[in-house]
């Protein structure tokens, strides 16, 4: 008897041994504790081993050597993309880390995937969660206590920068790390209906733990973006408020007080998010407050995602209804705006709830300082600039034709499925042309660039002999909005404004001034009409006419022997109209 008895013991104690420890290290610290890196790894192998509903997986480098690694979710126990994207449920894909000193997310999404696998949430039926742990796992381990001096928690956590000191949320478009890469074939593998990127604000001070930065409408576009946003994000803040969870847009105020006024984000394709809006996906960064309590920004972090599960699994169907019929509005010959700028004339008001903004003079300075006065709350309604309207638009081509000796751009291309196909033979095809002519250099490094902006072109139709192996691009295709923001030069985060073409900005063959006289006097006398354009130049522009050398580079660019190559931009469209 007792042999039996002890037998029982032992397994029983065995049993409960092997009962795997699901607190996470947020849980198991004092409320202002975040996970290392290696403790979130840690975290997730544990829950992959553990819960058949849960699947870890390896899935590219990163600038500092460890890979990336993706999370998934599956009630239905099914972790291959083919299948999932074949069938009828919606993705759900969380990002976290980008930011590693904005650690929320990490310590949220751990929690929240452990409460799906075991059971806490109910798995929902139409609906994959896929999670990124760490995103700039670099950042991550460069750990410290001081870089978010703003910040009011956790103890220690990453640095903003990643291994490289590229900031990661600048990325998505010049792709100069192997984070972003990786990034680009995971989402393309799992091509994600709906997108969440985990973040802290700074800025101003308000009463919200929860601010959020949703895509903006008109980006996405069509039926799709008015459901975004007259649907979907008015249910998931509505269902936040069920839970006494205030919410209000990114507060993009700065050294100011917010009742001012404040503007709807446009993210362009640099940022996580205007990335996924180029794929009709709809997204959002949770940006909770900096000076809030760190357990309560992880709080509302895991409410925010649950939130946008549960009205993404009820509406599955029309979800990824909608996104399908997107693709519509991106057709050959459409419209589409490159350039965006806020319409001040359509303002609206939205309640806000701060506190009083007040100045004094600086102890530091003696100068007049702002600051919130928290003794003095208040809730009004504020303005509100939602509504922008198109500065640049382009017609959409037909194709693009992209030289072969761009690899960097065509690499880019492949990585986001774009799909291609290379001349058979020499072919001189009918084209619009674009011509550089004007644009702006910064004077000072942004994440690893002298990028341009205000950038402009003159188009004119024109033959162009292409070689064997160049590359007519199909704008007919599903991944089209990332054709026209990186193609169409004059686009906020086009590759030309990253640099990519930087080469056509250089002469390359000049001439010899004393030379040149004598043949740019023959030049003007062959041809009496560019004579004529000469002595208009010189009649509506004195400063021109009093310049010799001036005039003289005038007529060698409007001669033959000016090279062709200099700000000719070197991908042309096929118009077919």
């Amino acid at each position: 008897m007792k042999n039996i008895l002890g037998i029982f013991l032992l397994s029983s104690s065995m049993l409960f041994a092997q009962q795997p420890d699901l607190k996470t290290p947020f849980e198991k610290g004092n409320g202002n504790q975040s996970a290392t890196y290696q403790e979130t790894m840690n975290y997730y192998q544990m829950l992959d081993k553990n819960f058949e509903t849960i699947s870890m997986k390896t899935m590219g480098a990163t600038d500092n050597g460890e890979p990336l690694h993706i999370v998934t979710f599956n009630a239905d126990k099914v972790f291959d993309f083919k299948q999932i994207n074949a069938s009828n449920k919606t993705v759900m894909l969380i990002n976290n880390g980008i930011h590693p000193g904005e650690t929320d997310g990490i310590d949220a999404t751990m929690s929240f995937m452990r409460d799906l696998a075991s059971g806490k949430i109910v798995a929902p039926k139409n609906t994959v969660i896929v999670t990124i742990p760490v995103y700039n796992i670099g950042g991550a381990m460069n750990r410290n206590s001081t870089s978010r001096v703003n910040q009011n928690g956790p103890e220690s956590y990453g640095f903003r920068g990643n291994s490289r000191n590229f900031d990661l949320n600048r990325d998505f478009i010049k792709s100069d790390t192997r984070n972003s890469r990786s990034f680009q074939v995971i989402f393309n593998i799992v091509n994600p209906d709906v997108f969440i990127d985990n973040h802290v604000s700074n800025g101003a001070d308000y009463q919200y733990t929860l601010t959020y930065i949703a895509t903006h409408y008109q980006k996405l576009g069509g039926n799709l973006g008015t459901f975004f946003n007259e649907q979907m994000m008015p249910a998931i803040l509505k269902d936040l408020k069920t839970k006494k969870i205030e919410s209000v847009p990114y507060v993009n105020v700065h050294n100011d007080v917010p009742e001012k006024g404040f503007a709807k984000s446009m993210e362009t394709p640099r940022f996580s998010t205007g990335y996924a809006s180029m794929f009709n996906t709809l997204g959002a960064m949770v940006e909770t407050h900096m000076l809030k309590k760190y357990a309560d920004r992880v709080k509302v972090t895991y409410e925010y995602m649950l939130s946008t599960l549960n009205y993404t699994d009820k509406n599955a169907a029309e979800i990824k209804k909608l996104r399908q019929e997107n693709l519509t509005n991106y057709y050959p010959h459409n419209k589409y705006t490159v350039q965006w700028e806020i319409d001040s004339a359509k303002v609206k008001q939205i309640p806000f709830l701060g506190y009083e903004g007040k100045y004094k003079p600086s102890e530091v300075s003696g100068k007049p300082r702002l600051y919130y006065d928290r003794t003095k709350p208040f809730s009004k309604m504020i303005p509100y600039y939602e509504v922008y309207k198109a500065k640049k638009e382009i017609t959409i081509p037909e194709s693009y034709i992209v030289p072969k000796q761009y690899w960097e751009v065509i690499d880019l291309l492949k990585l986001n499925k774009i799909e291609m196909s290379p001349l058979k033979k020499d072919t001189i095809i009918n084209v619009e042309s674009y011509k550089i002519t004007d644009y702006k250099t910064s004077k000072e490094a942004f994440e690893g660039h002298y990028g341009h902006s205000n950038t402009s072109v003159s188009a004119s139709r024109e033959n162009v002999k292409f070689s064997q192996g160049d590359f007519v691009v199909k704008t007919n295709q599903k991944n089209v909005k990332y054709l026209l923001e990186t193609l169409e030069p004059e686009a906020a985060d086009s590759f030309f404004n990253w640099n990519f073409f930087d080469t056509i900005l250089q002469q390359k063959e000049y001439y010899s001034a004393y030379v040149f006289e004598d043949l740019a006097k023959k030049i003007l006398d062959e041809n009496p009409k560019l004579k004529a354009e000469l002595e208009k130049k010189r009649q509506e522009d004195k400063k021109f006419a009093e310049n010799g050398d001036a005039q003289l580079d005038w007529v060698y660019k409007h001669s033959k022997y000016y090279e062709k190559e200099h700000l000719q931009y070197p991908v042309y469209k096929v118009m077919r109209y």
